[in-house]
């Protein structure tokens, strides 16, 4: 297919507003807008003011209306209970509509909050579209989070109620929510009125009565609630990403440009169809969560996978090649750390051979960089397009892909692509000038941000500006470090503080990490940058090594540095390589490479709240030890 990308990108520079204009016709509105872009200010826009819609109804109602009631919605396929459930979009529809008659009926209105804490489990799609029903406004945390980091939500979110259930499940163990939702309830210093709590099989918890209920009591005899007519512009969610001073940002959705931006790209970015299947591995905690695994599929009529499971330990390395088989996903997207996972457990993709994948067509990775090994083991196993695609929670849809929808233009290994429709990306230095192509620099989006992008934080405009519209004048900060080659394809090479200077040059960990990952026994690395007396800094390496790798680690060590000296040259003052058993990481995937430095330097850190193993900082900090770094680290328990 050709490429039409260019002509594209051409035509929504030209007129924006006609642009999206024309996207708006793939949305039913009850009332059309009476501007496409309100500016309200030279750094605050709102899309489609006036314009009178909403989202639940066009992801699940106009379906049904249409002749496409018994259209699978949702598959939810639970690799921990070994349970696999469809739902139509009628279906989904009438348990959406009958959850929203139980909200109203306990006195839920318009504009109030909601929290929903809960697993991979289709309730927790019914009780977010039920709020979206009744123009609610709802804030998913990710499940299983600390009560500490709850709390702090519930008070900035004030909820009248939090949807939980009694417990998540893990690869190997069962994880209780409800002390954790009545710890965050008990140091919160807003009280919601009422706990719906879902209670699964594998751990029934003790309800505290009279706030909390069943949630089957919770919906007995409720009458279905229709869809309430709600402004384009008002919030739809609050999603809260880690702020810089522990306060956590509430990141505002919108229920019309989200609706037209996401629905524009599930055709032109991922190339879906209506009533294909289209599977986006990662959890409703996250942005991915909302954008790909609710919203976008649903709002464009394709069905959706609820994957409750790992890429590696349910049952085995197989476990995304068993769902892509069984359920007929036309394109995966997913982030670069379950590859790795699955290339470091199964290097030779043994497992792949026992499914067929015939109707597979797309991966699409995104979460965190994609070092180019990765993409070309997937490559080369998969025989598909693997597409690196950049965007951020902020953003809620992509920044830079390839858009499978338009014809893809030739990958380039490292790229996530060029800017979408709607994205003008520049590189500015520290005075917020434009650098010249192949400069790393700090990665900015030139104001207006299209429709989807956030248009606020929640009760904090200031923030809002002082967080991503301060650094540069008419641009949004994204605190994304990389360049734009002579072609217009984007590098993110990585955050603007994983930048690292030795000696007065200016080096991306990211750069470092790609040469560490070409290696043939890496499985996964990260580089950070350490204090050093005489350079400032200097790069230090920890690798993770691919299953049934038993060459001694001093030589696999010394040949790292080797290859760095090699390919990057002595200027990046590469000497020290560490080889460990894990990486740290976020629920989410992403190394915590913040931490990592301050262990390494021997500076306090915080525990992130969002860490999936704890016990793994012990094992860096005991590794750096060993070489005499670190050895002041500690926690800071303030």
């Amino acid at each position: 297919m050709v490429s039409h990308y260019n002509e594209v990108y051409q035509k929504w520079q030209e007129s924006p507003d006609a642009f999206w204009a024309k996207a708006a016709k793939g949305i039913d509105w009850y009332r059309s807008w009476d501007k496409i872009r309100d500016d309200l200010s030279s750094t605050s826009s709102r899309w489609f003011s006036g314009a009178v819609t909403n989202t639940c109804y066009n992801a699940l109602d106009r379906h049904v209306e249409r002749g496409r009631g018994d259209q699978p919605a949702l598959i939810y396929d639970s690799a921990v209970t070994e349970k696999t459930i469809s739902f139509s979009y009628c279906e989904l529809r009438d348990a959406v509509a009958h959850f929203a008659g139980a909200l109203e009926r306990a006195g839920l209105r318009y504009g109030d909050r909601v929290i929903v804490y809960m697993p991979m489990v289709p309730e927790t799609v019914v009780a977010i579209l039920a709020c979206a029903r009744i123009g609610v406004i709802h804030s998913v945390v990710f499940g299983g989070f600390a009560a500490k980091e709850l709390a702090t939500r519930i008070d900035d979110a004030q909820p009248k109620l939090i949807i939980a259930a009694s417990c998540g499940i893990e690869a190997d163990r069962v994880i209780p929510y409800k002390p954790l939702v009545d710890k965050a309830v008990k140091l919160a210093q807003f009280k919601p009125e009422l706990c719906i709590i879902l209670q699964r099989p594998q751990h029934e918890a003790t309800l505290e009565l009279p706030r909390d209920i069943d949630w089957r009591e919770f919906v007995e005899g409720a009458k279905p609630s229709e869809c309430a007519k709600v402004k384009a512009t008002d919030p739809l969610y609050i999603l809260y990403t880690s702020g810089t001073t522990g306060v956590p940002k509430g990141v505002v959705r919108d229920n019309g440009g989200h609706m037209v931006a996401l629905s524009w790209s599930m055709k032109n970015i991922y190339g879906i169809n209506p009533g294909e299947v289209f599977w986006a591995a990662s959890d409703v905690g996250w942005v991915v969560g909302h954008s790909y695994i609710i919203y976008g599929p649903l709002l464009h009529g394709a069905t959706t996978i609820l994957y409750e499971g790992k890429p590696v330990g349910t049952p085995d390395p197989g476990a995304f090649w068993r769902v892509i088989s069984q359920h007929n996903v036309s394109t995966l997207f997913t982030a670069p750390t379950a590859f790795r996972a699955i290339r470091r457990e199964d290097p030779e993709a043994r497992h792949l051979a026992h499914y067929e994948l015939s109707r597979f067509r797309t991966l699409f990775l995104a979460g965190e960089r994609s070092d180019p090994e990765t993409l070309r083991w997937a490559e080369q196993n998969l025989g598909v397009p693997v597409i690196d695609h950049w965007w951020q929670t902020e953003t809620g849809w992509p920044v830079t892909a390839n858009c499978a929808g338009l014809g893809f233009f030739p990958v380039k290994h490292g790229s996530p692509g060029k800017p979408v429709p709607g994205f003008d990306v520049r590189v500015l230095d520290e005075n917020g000038e434009e650098v010249p192509n192949g400069t790393t620099g700090s990665l900015a989006l030139r104001l207006p941000l299209p429709p989807g992008c956030l248009p606020t934080l929640w009760n904090n405009d200031v923030g809002y500006r002082d967080s991503y519209l301060s650094e540069f004048d008419g641009f949004y900060a994204t605190a994304d470090a990389g360049f734009i080659d002579d072609e217009g394809y984007v590098y993110v090479m990585s955050r603007t503080d994983d930048i690292i200077n030795v000696a007065g040059h200016r080096l991306s960990t990211g750069g470092i990490e790609e040469v560490l990952a070409s290696h043939p026994n890496v499985a996964e690395c990260a580089v950070i940058g350490v204090a050093d007396k005489v350079k400032g800094q200097v790069p230090l390496g920890l690798v993770v090594l691919k299953s049934g790798v038993n060459r001694p680690t001093r030589d696999i060590e010394n040949e790292l540095v080797e290859l760095v000296r090699d390919r990057i040259g002595p200027v990046a003052s590469y000497k020290i390589s560490r080889i460990i058993n894990r990486l740290p990481k976020t629920r989410s995937g992403k190394v915590l490479r913040a931490t990592m430095r301050c262990i390494a330097d021997g500076t306090p850190y915080r525990m992130p709240a969002t860490i999936d193993d704890p016990s793994i900082l012990s094992e860096i900090t005991d590794s750096l030890h060993q070489i005499g770094l670190g050895i002041e680290a500690k926690e800071d328990s303030s």
